[in-house]
């Protein structure tokens, strides 16, 4: 099921990735169009979470989790906008998603497999064809001025993508392993589940942001920008919704290719996307190998070949 869930999410940002596109070909800025996602993000989150279970109990614990996760969130959002303005955009987000096979590295190092993170021969292989694909993908559009100050900002955004990523999985193991002392913290259920832990980073994120924009920009928002960024914010909110949701009930198998998942649906609904009403050159067989890289790192060999 956390396959699946990944890919509704996937979904729904790639459609809020549009919406970016959209309010920047209106004559936008990346700045306001950030600052009014984030903060319709925030209201989506909290009308999902304890809005929508009716739980408002407060978690100091998680609260100041989701916090910190919300303020990693927002750098990766300041390096990847710097990113953007001054190299290839291609090569950017391939960067960017390549981060994204690194998480579970990570989490089987700290956790390892009494907490369900394995990593097999397998996974190792598809998430290398992951990333060889995503660069492939994006080389198309090398090509940089100011290649140091890319590279800086490029290298800040992976590792914070990365960071942002472990906080999301170690959130679900404080779920599924309430109290237990090999996860560094001890967290109860009751507190695990805080319902405010998503409103929480998305509201640590949606203050940088307005910061940021009303330090930089000294006009009010067009109505581009304010359309584009409302909607947006809402097809962000829902799709980080069903994301922690899939990170919450994926098994074992699923941890190690969730998030690689996501990334390549996302890169594949961008691209069509991007072919079907920009004319944009795709490159569909370094595509195909990001999907081949899911298939030999998700399916369970073991049972195939038996």
């Amino acid at each position: 099921m956390g396959i699946q869930l990944m890919i509704i999410a996937s979904l729904f940002v790639a459609l809020s990735n549009y919406c970016m596109r959209r309010s920047i070909d209106s004559g936008g800025s990346s700045k306001a169009f950030l600052m009014i996602q984030m903060s319709i993000v925030f209201l989506v989150a909290v009308l999902l979470n304890p809005v929508r279970t009716g739980n408002y109990a407060l978690s100091s614990s998680m609260m100041t989790f989701g916090l910190a996760g919300g303020l990693i969130l927002a750098v990766m959002m300041i390096c990847l906008g710097k990113s953007l303005e001054n190299g290839p955009p291609g090569l950017t987000f391939a960067a960017l998603n390549a981060s994204t096979v690194m998480p579970m590295i990570f989490m089987v190092c700290f956790f390892g497999a009494t907490f369900g993170y394995k990593y097999t021969l397998f996974n190792g292989l598809g998430s290398f064809m992951v990333i060889i694909g995503l660069f492939w993908a994006g080389w198309v559009a090398r090509g940089s001025e100011k290649k140091m100050l890319w590279a800086a900002c490029v290298f800040g955004a992976f590792a914070m993508h990365i960071l942002f990523l472990i906080i999301m999985q170690w959130r679900a193991l404080f779920i599924n392993f309430p109290g237990d002392k090999g996860l560094f913290f001890n967290v109860n259920l009751a507190d695990a589940q805080s319902q405010w832990f998503m409103p929480a980073v998305f509201f640590a994120a949606a203050l940088v942001q307005i910061f940021t924009y009303i330090s930089t920009q000294k006009r009010l928002p067009n109505r581009s920008e304010v359309g584009y960024g409302i909607l947006g914010g809402l097809t962000n909110g829902v799709g980080t919704f069903f994301m922690i949701w899939s990170t919450e009930v994926s098994s074992p198998l699923e941890h190690a290719m969730i998030f690689p998942i996501f990334s390549v649906a996302v890169i594949l609904s961008c691209n069509l996307w991007g072919q079907w009403l920009y004319k944009e050159r795709v490159n569909w067989l370094a595509n195909g190998l990001c999907v081949l890289g899911i298939l030999v790192g998700t399916l369970d060999w073991k049972v195939l070949v038996s």
